[in-house]
């Protein structure tokens, strides 16, 4: 039996993403967006978490927290930017503490924001982007069959080592396998 590690967020996890995010802080900085100093408190999270909770109320994003075997908090999972009409489509984003890695977390994660995307919410279609030397979140894509579609500059500057770094490029990940789509096949 496979448990589930993912949950929707709730405004009462902001002091534990507050302690994930300041111990992960360093750890996390060459894949992650530049942040102000205050996204690091509690007040900043809760922020955070209000306004994403926002967009999930308007349909925009599902906000999910990635849980251990214990239910702690290690991490979290975002379906964002949902679009309707004939597009039917949004893009995946996660990260997870360093010391939840290489346990599965993130691939099960996926799987099940995957499952929730085109089964729950009938999406046609989920789009993963990671830097190029992310190469762990590369694997977990790989594990649950995208496929590198593309390759184009970042969006967003992360930080590395104090200084500030924007990847010449990334690339975009769609799912390969029709298996998700189809509601019969046990996914």
């Amino acid at each position: 039996m496979v448990v589930a590690v993912t949950r929707l967020l709730t405004i009462d996890d902001a002091p534990v993403l507050r302690e994930l995010l300041r111990r992960n802080r360093a750890f996390l900085a060459p894949w992650q967006p530049l942040r102000p100093d205050d996204f690091y408190t509690v007040k900043g999270q809760q922020e955070s978490v209000a306004q994403a909770l926002v967009q999930h109320e308007a349909g925009n994003s599902r906000p999910l927290v990635i849980v251990d075997h214990r239910a702690d908090v290690a991490g979290t999972i975002t379906l964002q930017s949902i679009i309707r009409g004939a597009f039917q489509s949004c893009s995946v984003g996660y990260w997870l503490a360093e010391d939840a890695q290489g346990r599965g977390l993130a691939t099960q994660a996926l799987r099940e924001a995957v499952h929730l995307a085109f089964h729950d919410l009938q999406l046609h279609r989920v789009q993963a982007e990671t830097l190029v030397h992310n190469l762990r979140s590369q694997q977990v894509l790989d594990r649950l069959d995208f496929a590198r579609t593309a390759w184009r500059r970042p969006t967003s500057r992360s930080q590395d080592n104090g200084k500030t770094t924007c990847s010449t490029n990334c690339s975009c990940w769609l799912p390969s396998s029709s298996a998700w789509r189809s509601p019969s096949s046990g996914s």
